[in-house]
């Protein structure tokens, strides 16, 4: 165990925190300055800062991008890794045994898989999991385990909690199915797991009190914070374009901000 791995298994142990995901070193740290207690990367995030689409950063990429965001913040880091960049529970124990030593406090696993276009099986899955368990022992990271069920157009709740209940018994830390967006449901599934749940938000799905108020532990908000960076950009470059004119500037970071942001610090 680290304090950061310390720090980011305390969160989890009551309440309702907000872990954002920046896309880089200079989100990372704008987010950490606004008070953010922990934070994470985002596939699809990291792919666009590389002009890519989600579900295209190599294995290396990711580690590099961790050591660079832990280097950065003085926060829990938790990794969207993806499948774990590996197809069996051998190379899934190695890599996050790998990830551990970037200093990320937490990583994920999921069980859709890119290249056959669909859900692994249960069996399948439930082996994997019990592997990136194995394999952050050596660290003490937190293992995320993830059904997309609900975002590849499976909305059968019980095949959902019957998979997170799975992936709780082989020592999944935390629980997440991103795409539910009803907060009965969500309640259904934080009464029906042991362990705490994450929830991705989503525009117009539950605010984060709303969340709180059915006893939901973590909150992210995958890419949507870099799609709203972009859809600011849009904007602007469309404003100068035609008319010509500034208006965009008047959302700019002030230099309070952007000393608290990117400052020097003792030890960064």
């Amino acid at each position: 165990m680290t304090e950061m791995t310390d720090r980011f298994r305390a969160l989890h142990e009551d309440g309702t925190f907000v872990m954002p995901n920046p896309w880089d070193a200079g989100s990372a740290r704008i987010l950490e300055s606004l008070g953010f207690q922990a934070l994470a990367t985002t596939s699809a995030g990291q792919a666009a800062t590389k002009g890519r689409y989600d579900q295209s950063i190599t294995f290396d990429e990711l580690l590099t991008h961790a050591e660079e965001l832990v280097a950065a913040i003085q926060v829990p880091l938790n990794l969207d890794s993806e499948r774990c960049f590996a197809d069996d529970p051998a190379g899934v124990e190695a890599n996050v045994t790998r990830m551990g030593e970037t200093g990320a406090a937490g990583c994920s696993i999921e069980d859709y898989n890119p290249e056959t276009g669909s859900i692994d099986s249960l069996s399948q899955t439930v082996e994997r999991v019990a592997a990136a368990v194995q394999g952050a022992k050596a660290s003490g990271m937190m293992v995320t385990a993830r059904t997309e069920n609900h975002l590849y157009g499976i909305d059968d709740l019980d095949d959902t909690i019957g998979r997170l209940t799975a992936f709780a018994e082989v020592g999944a830390d935390v629980l997440y199915a991103p795409g539910l967006v009803d907060t009965e449901l969500i309640r259904r599934v934080v009464e029906a797991v042991s362990r705490p749940i994450n929830v991705l938000v989503f525009p117009n799905g539950p605010t984060v009190p709303e969340l709180a108020a059915v006893g939901v532990r973590r909150v992210s908000t995958g890419s949507s914070l870099l799609q709203s960076v972009h859809g600011a950009l849009v904007k602007a470059g469309e404003e100068l374009l035609a008319p010509g004119t500034l208006g965009f500037a008047e959302q700019r970071m002030t230099s309070e901000q952007l000393k608290a942001a990117f400052g020097a610090r003792d030890g960064k």
